[in-house]
């Protein structure tokens, strides 16, 4: 069963801040995570520390970009 969550501001702004492309400074280091494993990564410590599942979440049309829904992880 989905459930309605609302995160906050400031977990909105590092959520939004983890999907920027990581410059390459050095090619010795290796290549940078991708945006996508960075957001991936946000989703999943926000999902840990609000109970949810982050590869269930789905936006709430019209409740910004806060709102959404997940299948939770406690009861």
């Amino acid at each position: 069963m989905r459930r309605e969550y609302e995160m906050t501001e400031d977990e909105l702004a590092k959520l939004l801040d983890s999907c920027r492309p990581v410059p390459m400074i050095m090619l010795q280091c290796g290549t940078p995570p991708s945006p996508q494993e960075n957001a991936n990564r946000a989703w999943s410590v926000l999902g840990d520390k609000l109970g949810f599942n982050y590869k269930t979440v789905e936006p709430v049309p019209g409740k910004g970009q806060r709102f959404f829904t997940s299948e939770p992880t406690t009861p």
